[in-house]
């Protein structure tokens, strides 16, 4: 018996109604090679990974054999670039079932690139070899990196030649299984509001809470439908902090890209920033720099804006409009904390920190030196006596020329040496694996991403691939 296939999984969506979705079928491939399996996530579903054997992937997530129940393309609109679009929904996917994991938690499995569906709109419903890995890398490095995210389950090469206009072409192809809470997006909702199907409306809201809000469950009345949607602000708010702590960049926040779940999926052109640039633009394609590294904060508030037209159906406008008034009360204290992790702080914040992370954003925006070097050197160099010797501090931190060398560095320089000054014993002596814990060293740069890639597509060697995994699962 496939463990995989033997999972209990439960129709949750599916128990909602043809009005949400379209059963399919899934391309069949001619060959289906594993090529990645996450095997953290089966421990997270209570199988044993020694016990389920690659062919139980490929069976499951690559000849698409069914655990007696149909696979669903999900229906959905969007905002994109700020447009709206109705012709939207899985294109190339499908979601292939849901099951509990270990903590009682409903979780999706999402497939990307198993063929057409209604909603390809004239595409092959396919995705590239290359699109699949950097998906797999992206997932697992946001993970290791302590952001909300959604996983890769698996990937497998699917044997088939793909024309790109974007890749040198042909390409090979790959399907993935994308572990998430939900496949449910705020343009799920806003396509009900289009066909203005109020009823619908409600069921999905209803559905939403009791299967990923369960504890606004007991709220009495409409009171829970204003909670959901406050908690969502805050998800999403304490979210695109994660991202810019980490010097993320999306790159696609259209409606269609944000779960309902506050939880960060569909990697596609995303980037790492090489430096600290606030209009740092991840897709090739957005030419007016709508969603850069620096406005995705307003663009996912934006975002919780626009679903409020769908949501009015059921919840007060009023009501929600205060609830996202709170949004930035939510996302600055949150980015905060987190940039004074990076910095070596795990307490609440102080006026000296205050400044010292000013300070800090100002260092790398002036002097454009890697976003993610600068904290790592500084985690390297980290010594405890700092905190009652200046100049061993400037001796050791070892930071690059271009920072030693810049006029805000002196400044910098004691901020820190105060702020390191005026924690009690107990708290310095966490500063350092603090430090470790929220800089790791492999971070996904571009040219590192291209390092991997040329092996595979070159010698199909493997490799390095597996290399810079165990290095980013490893915080290394």
């Amino acid at each position: 018996m496939n463990p995989i296939l033997a999972l209990n999984y439960e129709p949750a969506l599916e128990s909602l109604g043809a009005d949400y979705y379209d059963d399919v079928v899934a391309a069949e491939f001619s060959q289906q090679t594993l090529r990645f399996r996450n095997d953290d996530l089966l421990i997270q579903l209570g199988l044993d990974p020694g016990g389920v054997k690659d062919a139980d992937f490929t069976e499951a997530f690559g000849k698409f054999v069914s655990p007696a129940h149909p696979f669903l393309a999900l229906r959905y609109h969007g905002y994109q670039f700020g447009e709206y679009n109705p012709g939207l929904g899985d294109g190339r996917g499908f979601l292939y079932g849901q099951v509990r994991g270990i903590d009682g938690e409903l979780y999706d499995f999402g497939t990307k690139s198993s063929g057409r569906t209604p909603y390809s709109r004239g595409g092959d419903g396919m995705l590239t070899l290359k699109g699949g890995v950097r998906e797999v890398l992206a997932a697992e490095a946001l993970h290791q990196m302590g952001v909300r995210t959604s996983r890769c389950l698996s990937m497998v090469e699917t044997g088939l030649d793909l024309w790109r206009g974007d890749e040198p072409s042909p390409t090979r192809s790959a399907v993935m299984v994308r572990f998430s809470r939900s496949h449910i997006r705020f343009g799920t909702f806003e396509r009900l509001n289009y066909l203005k199907r109020k009823d619908l409306i409600q069921k999905l809201l209803d559905h939403v809470i009791e299967y990923y809000y369960g504890h606004l469950s007991q709220v009495a009345g409409v009171d829970r439908y204003i909670e959901f949607y406050t908690e969502l602000v805050q998800r999403v708010a304490e979210l695109v902090a994660q991202w810019m702590a980490a010097g993320f960049c999306h790159a696609v926040l259209n409606t269609d890209n944000m779960s309902i779940t506050g939880e960060s999926f569909d990697y596609g052109p995303f980037a790492f920033l090489p430096s600290y640039n606030p209009d740092f633009t991840a897709a090739y394609f957005d030419h007016y720099g709508r969603y850069s590294y620096g406005n995705q904060p307003g663009i996912c508030k934006l975002n919780l804006e626009l679903l409020q037209q769908p949501l009015a159906a059921v919840i007060d406008r009023a009501e929600m409009t205060t609830a996202l008034a709170k949004f930035e009360g939510y996302y600055f204290p949150y980015y905060k904390k987190l940039m004074l992790r990076k910095l070596g702080f795990e307490s609440v914040t102080t006026p000296i920190r205050d400044e010292l992370l000013v300070a800090t954003l100002q260092l790398l925006a002036d002097t454009q030196v890697g976003y993610h070097q600068f904290f790592f050197d500084v985690s390297q160099a980290f010594k405890l006596r700092w905190t009652n010797d200046l100049n061993s501090m400037l001796n050791e931190i070892g930071l690059m020329p271009e920072v030693v060398g810049n006029s805000g560095y002196e400044q910098w320089l004691q901020l820190y040496h105060q702020a390191l000054s005026e924690l009690p014993e107990a708290e310095l002596n966490l500063v350092g694996s603090t430090l470790d814990r929220s800089n790791p060293q492999t971070i996904l740069l571009r040219p590192q991403i291209e390092s991997i890639w040329d092996p595979i597509a070159q010698e199909n060697n493997w490799e390095p691939f597996y290399d810079l995994l165990a290095k980013i699962r490893a915080g290394k």
